[in-house]
């Protein structure tokens, strides 16, 4: 596998949870995993392990394996630090400190780095050069997003006679159609393609490349992280601009829903709760919530006790669906709720979040970044959890809060529809749905959920139901393994 982010080595979102993860799935399966990731500022290497470092960290120890790839005009000298992270996966860290040793992953505080195109163009051909000199042919080589794009690219375009690495397939998952890495024409000079990709069955996209679309032509098969959500960018409203593109390759294309690790986020065993709670006995969790109101500096009364407290935690972004909460807030703050937010993105609902908490400083508290102790007691100590999202290709707070028996309270879309199942046939329901994008959508939802939770045993179903699910990823490792297999 390769791919931009692990956890916990580096982390931004999604993608690194499913690195942290489904690796480990495969090899319970008995298979043997080598995921290569860039080894960013933070990650310090040990003799044994690879551990993320509070402050950066570059002492320099013996790479395991090197190699000079030229780029265009330029030469980059990379190092491979080769660490096994248990018994059948290795983790292989990328070392070009030029490129990598910065404090972020993809840009800072005034947006991208302008030079990302070199930087995952070179790590894509690291990640190729480190198999060549490895000697082993790989059964599939698994790429992740468009920082690794270009790895099918170069490997069709330089390496097909290769002996290691030609003819290997190449699966490449899209966890988010959105970030599509696209750079000017200019940039293929650099990173050692020829115009022959200027192609629109290749990279070329709107008079510019796209690392994204070098991963959907030329790779066997795609895959994307939900069923939904593989049907809903074929259409024009959900594609971003790539609905044809990935039209053309629709019988290469399939849905997998993520999973979660389920050792990670256990309300049983879950180190960051102050008490412990299943299925079978719910009552820790009334613990956590009086903690979670404690800690957030919310009226903890017994009174307060009874009322729903609806978590959120997310990117605060138009597609997250702040754009709705914003436009509903003022109705929002009429019910009988209190609400427990942690997250960041746009400013303005930054501003909206802490001007609510200032307003309401009984019921509202707002948590501006991120604390991954607060977001698992969020997810162990909420009533509902709210994910509005526009569009959503998995997600993986709603599986959290499933498997915590916090219900979920999303827009039907995505893996939001594939995972959060409404009341019907007869069986209790996990969660509750809206599928029109209006405030009104949002709102008529939030109140159906606070109508149930007056009805404790009926709420009481719900929750046993949500947590009875399996979202491990041992589901979906077994399904990656069908692709794998049909590939290879």
């Amino acid at each position: 596998m390769v791919a931009s982010e692990m956890h916990p080595f580096a982390t931004s979102g999604g993608l690194s949870e499913v690195l942290g993860a489904l690796p480990q799935a495969l090899t319970r399966l008995g298979h043997r995993v080598t995921v290569i990731v860039p080894r960013y500022r933070r990650v310090a290497i040990g003799p044994n392990i690879s551990t993320v470092s509070p402050t950066p960290h570059r002492a320099e120890p013996a790479a395991d394996a090197e190699a000079a790839i030229d780029m265009g005009q330029r030469q980059f000298r990379v190092g491979f630090h080769v660490t096994e992270i248990g018994e059948r996966l290795s983790a292989v860290f990328v070392d070009v400190p030029e490129l990598f040793d910065r404090d972020g992953l993809y840009g800072n505080g005034d947006g991208d780095y302008p030079d990302n195109a070199i930087r995952f163009a070179v790590f894509s051909r690291a990640a190729l050069e480190y198999l060549r000199l490895r000697g082993r042919r790989p059964s599939v080589i698994h790429a992740h997003d468009w920082q690794t794009g270009l790895v099918p690219a170069y490997q069709k375009m330089l390496f097909s006679p290769d002996p290691v690495i030609g003819g290997v397939p190449v699966v490449f998952t899209i966890h988010n159609l959105a970030f599509q890495g696209i750079f000017p024409v200019e940039t293929l000079a650099g990173i050692g393609l020829s115009p022959d990709v200027l192609h629109v069955e290749a990279m070329e996209f709107y008079g510019r490349i796209s690392y994204l679309k070098a991963g959907i032509n030329f790779s066997e098969r795609i895959t994307t992280v939900s069923p939904t959500y593989a049907r809903e960018i074929l259409e024009r409203q959900n594609g971003f601009g790539f609905e044809g593109v990935l039209a053309r390759r629709s019988e290469d294309l399939l849905g997998i829903l993520n999973g979660i690790d389920d050792t990670r986020w256990n309300p049983a065993t879950d180190s960051f709760l102050p008490a412990r709670y299943s299925a079978d006995d719910l009552a820790g969790k009334v613990e956590v919530k009086r903690f979670l109101l404690e800690a957030s500096g919310l009226d903890a009364t017994p009174a307060a006790l009874e009322r729903p407290l609806i978590g959120l935690v997310s990117r605060l972004t138009d597609q997250k669906g702040f754009d709705l909460i914003a436009a509903a807030a003022e109705e929002l703050m009429t019910l009988d709720a209190a609400w427990v937010m942690l997250g960041s993105g746009d400013r303005g609902y930054e501003e909206l979040w802490t001007m609510l908490a200032a307003r309401f400083p009984d019921r509202v508290s707002a948590t501006i970044g991120y604390d991954e102790r607060l977001e698992h007691l969020i997810e162990g100590g909420a009533d509902a959890f709210l994910m509005p999202s526009r569009f959503e290709p998995c997600g993986l707070n709603q599986l959290n809060s499933l498997r915590y028996g916090t219900l979920p309270i999303v827009r039907a879309t995505g893996g939001l529809n594939d995972t959060v199942r409404d009341d019907a046939d007869g069986r209790p329901g996990t969660g509750f749905r809206f599928v029109d994008y209006t405030p009104e959508g949002l709102l008529a939802a939030i109140k159906g959920a606070l109508d149930i939770y007056r009805t404790r045993e009926a709420w009481l179903e719900m929750q046993r139901a949500a947590m009875a699910g399996d979202f491990s990823w041992d589901v979906s490792a077994r399904e990656y393994v069908k692709v794998y297999r049909v590939n290879s």
